[in-house]
């Protein structure tokens, strides 16, 4: 039986009719609102290409079912992190150091940094590869990364 869900997404209120309450956010994110930021790639929240941020902190969506949310927390995805005008400094700072090879790992880098820039606003080298360990890169740009990282934490 389908059900409504209200949820607050990049700061608007979307509404969604789903079959499955239990569904996880991912999903929802990108077969409901069509947001293309938050990948697939494990299914079991071990590569990170899925992260997006709940009330600030970098989470896994590919295993936190629909049910567990309430419309008052704030999920931001990639899409409502920053825009091609403004982006965020950790956006523009990925640019400018040219992180991004395939790209398919770069929204879970980006949204776990940000998240990670948002407490820690002047990290180490050692903290941000601790911060990021858990997100897989398989194109080897995880120098790159971690100096778009330092960069955003200076640039701020």
């Amino acid at each position: 039986m389908a059900i409504s869900k209200a949820l607050n997404v990049n700061g608007k209120r979307e509404t969604l009719t789903v079959d499955d309450p239990d569904m996880p956010l991912l999903y929802a994110l990108r077969d409901n609102l069509a947001l293309r930021g938050p990948r697939f790639g494990c299914g079991m929240a071990q590569c990170g290409s899925c992260t997006v941020q709940v009330d600030g902190e970098a989470v896994r969506s590919c295993v936190v079912p629909l049910s567990s949310l309430t419309a008052e927390q704030k999920i931001v995805t990639l899409e409502g992190l920053g825009t091609p005008e403004m982006p965020h400094p950790v956006q523009r700072a990925f640019i400018e150091e040219q992180a991004a090879q395939c790209g398919y790992c770069i929204n879970g880098m980006i949204m776990e940094s940000a998240a990670f820039l948002s407490k820690n606003t002047r990290p180490t080298e050692a903290e941000v590869k601790e911060a990021l360990k858990d997100n897989l890169c398989r194109c080897g740009t995880h120098t790159r990364i971690v100096k778009a990282v330092l960069r955003a934490a200076s640039n701020g």
